[in-house]
């Protein structure tokens, strides 16, 4: 069984209190399929330009991660320009230039669509639609992340997938903003009237929450003492949550509990590094050995 990932390839130029790197290789789907291979084999259906190689490809070598959805098409990579303050929980967008993305319309192998789980990444809800028409068959769970921009702009088609969604990741402004609450707990529960069963609400420095008709679990984030960017952070939490739920092939409280905390160390290697750098270099044995320290430092005994 494999875990379908549909998103964005890109390429980032990046500033940060911690230095200045361009062209550096991101977009959802890397973030994603590099976390979630991990746990679980994932399958990738994106676009990419001219400007992505043999260079671009070694990243992926040696995973479990399918790239026979990976499209070439004439002309450049998406690429976007940001810059990060000292508050590393927003970024100022400088440029954005869509390229072979403007046109992106997925479209699965065939041995993609019977795929048990699938991930749509944050792309334009008519196209996550698209995507849920092309499998020829009800997936295990679709998991689904969306923003502001597709909230505001594209609701109507937004909330026609949303009713076929089991598992909605969206951060605590983009379920504020969905749902016409602040409080998380109310949020819920117009967002589950929408149709998603399971809320994942990632919080950046903050932590990690999840909630169920059937309960809460919460983590805060790994505390680190060097922060370097902390883009691609929160599609990495979604391939880290996703690939372990894949990989389980349950959906209860406890999985979650356990999902949350691989989401949340694979996250802590991202923010370490300049885009995929930080994924790219942490052995099994570091990924181990830090969520065991995780573990310990939020286990709880009774009073």
């Amino acid at each position: 069984m494999t875990l379908l990932a549909v998103g964005s390839v890109a390429y980032d130029d990046l500033e940060t209190p911690s230095g200045k790197r361009e062209h550096v290789l991101g977009g959802s789907v890397c973030y994603f399929s590099l976390s979630s291979s991990r746990f679980h084999p994932v399958q990738v259906v994106a676009v990419v330009g001219e400007d992505f190689g043999a260079e671009q490809l070694q990243v992926f070598q040696g995973r479990p991660i399918d790239l026979e959805g990976l499209e070439r098409r004439p002309g450049k990579c998406f690429h976007w320009k940001g810059v990060y303050g000292e508050n590393l929980s927003e970024a100022q967008t400088l440029e954005t230039h869509l390229n072979v993305f403007q046109d992106f319309r997925p479209d699965l192998p065939a041995t993609y669509r019977p795929s048990p789980f699938l991930f749509l990444g944050n792309i334009d809800p008519t196209l996550q639609l698209d995507v849920l028409g092309q499998m020829t068959q009800r997936p295990q769970w679709v998991a689904l992340d969306t923003m502001n921009y597709w909230i505001q702009g594209a609701g109507d088609a937004l909330a026609k997938v949303l009713a076929q969604v089991d598992i909605l990741l969206v951060n605590e402004g983009e379920a504020r903003a969905l749902s016409g609450e602040r409080n998380l707990l109310k949020a819920f529960k117009k967002i589950r009237e929408m149709g998603p069963r399971i809320l994942v609400v990632k919080r950046g420095e903050y932590g990690a929450v999840v909630l169920t008709d059937e309960g809460i679990v919460a983590v805060p984030a790994i505390i680190l003492e060097d922060v370097v960017d902390p883009t691609g952070a929160g599609d990495t939490f979604a391939g880290g949550f996703l690939g372990y739920l894949a990989a389980s092939g349950k959906a209860d409280l406890e999985v979650f509990r356990r999902a949350i905390i691989a989401g949340t160390v694979m996250a802590s290697f991202t923010v370490q590094d300049f885009g995929l750098r930080g994924l790219e270099v942490a052995t099994e044995q570091d990924i181990k050995d830090r969520t065991q320290a995780f573990s310990d430092m939020i286990r709880a005994g009774g009073l």
